[in-house]
């Protein structure tokens, strides 16, 4: 979904918070253990239902039922489970919610559809769309 970049990064201002001449691997590899950081330090969780595109952040802990308890047609699914040609993976009603990661409350009918590309594409929109109504900086999340 993004442009190709060569392996070394243009200079950029620093004001944007970039550094210049860093390599492309390096400031990946930078990005993402900064994203794991943040994940671990999170006290908190994102729901996003697929229905209506609301976002909640739920204070942890919590067990995945109290989210589909309230929501009897839908499951819940990790945003770290969702592959192309695959169903999507849902969250056993006793397992905890973590820390710092993005949930989907997706239809039951969608339990049983492999995902394909656009469908992947969807919920980037509708992540990116939920985030940024609600103010959260999701500049790092991949």
């Amino acid at each position: 979904m993004g442009a190709c970049v060569s392996s070394q990064e243009i200079k950029t201002s620093k004001s944007r918070g970039k550094l210049e001449g860093i390599g492309r691997g390096q400031r990946q590899a930078q990005e993402q253990a900064d994203w794991c950081n943040n994940k671990q330090q999170s006290k908190t969780t994102k729901v996003i239902n697929m229905n209506y595109g609301w976002l909640h952040e739920i204070k942890l802990p919590m067990q995945a039922k109290a989210v589909t308890s309230q929501n009897p047609n839908c499951f819940l699914c990790s945003s770290d489970s969702l592959y192309i040609g695959k169903c999507p993976t849902q969250v056993p009603p006793e397992e905890e919610l973590q820390p710092g990661h993005i949930y989907f409350l997706m239809p039951l009918s969608q339990a049983h559809l492999p995902l394909s590309l656009p469908d992947l594409c969807a919920l980037a929109i509708k992540v990116t769309s939920a985030l940024g109504k609600n103010g959260v900086d999701f500049s790092s999340i991949r």
